[in-house]
């Protein structure tokens, strides 16, 4: 009955939200309290358990969403964003454009968690597409898929370091396990896929948009990309020198906190107040006037992703990724594809990649002992299966939807198909290593 009761949750979502026209966080509240109630949650839990999972899913991505809004906002109107998009155009031509931003995002993707790439590529995507007339999805995808893809594949993400660790895997060969099954998911998943995809309507999130400048007023190439892209140098920076060099405690400590994804964003906002606003001759009322319609364009999105995590707590209490796991552990399916099987079930079932494979990874680590599975290939498989069809109870899927502004059908059509697509491929890039390693 669990998976009943799931989907009965999901669907009541969707009833509301599309039928009804109700706003996404009530309706995620009132479709978490069913939840709690059906899954067998005590009744004095249920606020506590709805106020735990928004708090536990804000702390980890309000200040991204805000500092990332500002930041975005501050790169679109200073005409970095501008500088940035012609220049990428230069070099690769309209043709190509997918390809680069495919390059970009899978760059980007290592270091950089999800969410803050997320936050930070978007208003290069919606620049470029604003700039040159094209469609939002197709050039936006590829960006994404690159950047989904390496959150489920590659360490030092959470949930791939993580399993490394549970089944006592290489960490270096399965990151080149992982590199040859990432180029061809995101190739697939990106480029390719969103070819089918040009005549989806959308209609981008404004307040990354602004009027093209003259190119006079524009900023120098090298300050629009170094602004820009100074939170991945930060975040590489400071990981690598706390990995190669012998420091001691306090420095230790200081870089700590300054690789902290909240700390860099919090940082080059600053930054880019100077290098593009007092240096390109902004006035700071202005600047901060737009940052405040930025941070007021996106609480919406921070509601619903609120609301999302709400759910997922509920999913989380009420133990259903485990009895999940557990019911699937019996079936006659070889190792490496039972994996993938729970990881995606639990996937979407409950809504987050990381819950996905941490909870298999517990489930499936005596089958690896026991049948000797090549531990590399298992994290890969759990990997790629904790990114299948992303939907209405993830909150990628509804940063997606807002920042794109897309219908929920458009939404799965394009995002959900190509997390399916990056997880099938995944599985079989899996299965096709384990025959010839």
């Amino acid at each position: 009955m669990t998976l009943v009761y799931i989907a009965l949750s999901i669907f009541l979502l969707i009833l509301l939200i599309n039928t009804f026209k109700v706003h996404p966080f009530p309706a995620f509240l009132l479709v978490s309290i069913f939840a709690a109630a059906t899954l067998g949650l005590s009744i004095d839990k249920i606020a506590t358990t709805l106020e735990k999972g928004i708090g536990d899913i804000l702390s980890s991505l309000l200040i991204l969403i805000t500092f990332g809004a500002m930041f975005g906002k501050i790169i679109a109107v200073s005409g970095a964003a501008q500088k940035i998009a012609a220049v990428m155009m230069s070099w690769v031509g309209q043709k190509k454009i997918q390809w680069a931003m495919m390059i970009v995002g899978f760059i980007i993707g290592i270091p950089l968690f999800y969410g803050v790439g997320f936050v930070l590529m978007v208003p290069l995507i919606f620049s470029v597409v604003y700039k040159y007339k094209l469609p939002a999805v197709f050039i936006g995808l590829p960006m994404l898929a690159a950047l989904s893809v390496t959150h489920g594949f590659l360490p030092p993400h959470p949930s791939p370091s993580a399993l490394v660790i549970q089944f006592n895997a290489n960490m270096g060969l399965t990151l080149v396990y992982g590199f040859a099954l990432a180029i061809p998911a995101i190739i697939i998943a990106g480029p390719f896929f969103a070819q089918f995809l040009k005549k989806i309507p959308s209609q981008p999130l404004q307040t990354f948009i602004s009027e093209d400048l003259p190119d006079d007023q524009l900023p120098g190439t090298f300050n629009s990309f170094f602004t820009a892209l100074l939170p991945v140098i930060l975040l590489i920076a400071t990981t690598f020198i706390q990995h190669v060099f012998t420091l001691s405690p306090t420095v230790q400590q200081l870089l700590i906190f300054l690789s902290s994804p909240s700390v860099v964003l919090m940082i080059v906002f600053f930054y880019s107040l100077f290098s593009l606003g007092v240096v390109q001759k902004l006035k700071m009322d202005d600047l901060m006037n737009h940052c405040t319609q930025a941070v007021k364009d996106v609480a919406t999105i921070i509601l619903i992703i609120a609301g999302s995590g709400a759910l997922k707590e509920v999913f989380t209490q009420t133990g259903v990724s485990e009895e999940i796991a557990n019911s699937l552990r019996a079936l006659p399916v070889p190792p490496l594809a039972l994996g993938w099987l729970i990881a995606a079930i639990i996937r979407i079932c409950v809504g987050s990649a990381t819950v996905a494979g941490l909870t298999t990874g517990s489930m499936i680590l005596p089958l690896i002992q026991s049948t000797g599975t090549d531990p590399n290939l298992m994290v890969l498989a759990v990997g790629a299966g904790s990114l299948a069809f992303s939907h209405v109870n993830d909150s990628g899927f509804w940063m997606f939807k807002e920042y794109f502004n897309l219908t929920i059908k458009d939404t799965v059509l394009t995002w959900s198909v190509m997390e399916s697509i990056v997880a099938i491929v995944g599985l079989i890039g899996v299965l096709l290593l384990n025959l010839v390693v």
